[in-house]
């Protein structure tokens, strides 16, 4: 069997560190540095040659940075002669541009899939997508895992909870769906309408959470808004104990203000991308996915069933 390398960006090291000492491997060591005028240089310091690389690099916030650190390493492990390199990316980043909403417009989960796949990749390791079809824009194979378990877990270990499970907009509805069998829950969900990027007015919700505990199920959390206003239109629906659950907490621009000055008893997410003191909040439960994507990893490395994580 060929050997197990693993790398990380400077988008997630803590992450891609957890991820190492689950697979019992020492990270690979490469230098990650810019030039002054902010290009990014790559630099590896150790034998590839003919390894089972596989690169730790959510492309979360800088968005655009991330993603070329990702590309420019696996150019420079497609040149040292790895064997397969297999690009980890917790959070895919332009996952909500996944279709033309409107006229001339792009499709930039597709160029960024083809970017990978042309600087190098083998194939994709990534969770939770934005869209399950974005799978299809690449032309290498894509492994997609999901954090429900994770997430899942902590709800199963509250004591006292009974409630109703809400997906934040008609969209989201599948993976509410999927929370609540699993949870053993109801389902409700709310109908809204987007007035541009950041920007959504909560119309009404569908199912009764009157004298429920809810918990409210997405994929992303950016500036919140949308969360706020969930919490607030559930709250005058009569809902007791209100909490949110995100795989990826972007949390940018007034995210946290919103978070801390809604009802929300907590707001629970995982570590795909990184919280700075400037994002963290006393109602954030940050839960790891290190041992969901070591497994993954383990598994790829194996050639045995990545799918069979989730049956």
């Amino acid at each position: 069997m060929t050997q197990l390398i693993l790398f990380s960006g400077n988008a997630n090291p803590k992450l891609a560190q957890e991820i190492a000492e689950y697979l019992g491997v020492p990270m690979g060591v490469a230098d990650i540095s810019q030039f002054s005028d902010g290009e990014v240089y790559v630099q590896l310091n150790e034998n590839v040659r003919g390894a089972d690389v596989f690169v730790v690099q959510p492309t979360s916030p800088p968005v655009d940075h991330h993603l070329m650190e990702l590309l420019i390493m696996i150019d420079s492990l497609r040149r040292a002669s790895a064997h397969r390199i297999t690009a980890v990316i917790p959070y895919f980043g332009y996952a909500r541009q996944d279709r033309k909403v409107q006229p001339r417009g792009p499709i930039s989960a597709k160029l960024v899939a083809d970017l990978i796949a042309v600087s190098g990749a083998n194939r994709v390791l990534t969770m939770d997508l934005h869209a399950g079809q974005i799978q299809g824009f690449f032309n290498i194979p894509v492994d997609h895992l999901y954090a429900a378990p994770v997430l899942l877990r902590y709800f199963q270990e509250q004591e006292g909870y009974e409630g109703v499970v809400v997906a934040p907009d008609a969209g989201g509805v599948e993976r509410a769906r999927a929370f609540a069998k699993r949870l053993g829950t109801s389902l409700a969900f709310i109908d809204k309408r987007r007035e541009g990027p950041n920007d959504t007015k909560v119309m009404h919700i569908v199912g009764d959470v009157k004298d429920r505990d809810v918990i409210i199920v997405d994929d992303i959390i950016d500036t919140a808004g949308t969360i706020a206003q969930s919490v607030e239109a559930l709250r005058k629906e009569g809902a007791r104990r209100i909490y949110a659950s995100c795989t990826h907490p972007v949390l940018s621009g007034p995210a946290i203000e919103r978070i801390e000055n809604s009802a929300l008893e907590e707001m629970v997410v995982t570590n795909t991308i990184p919280l700075d003191e400037r994002r963290s909040s006393k109602k954030l439960i940050v839960l790891s996915v290190a041992p969901l994507l070591g497994e993954a990893i383990d598994r790829i490395h194996r050639e045995t069933s990545v799918s069979s994580l989730f049956v």
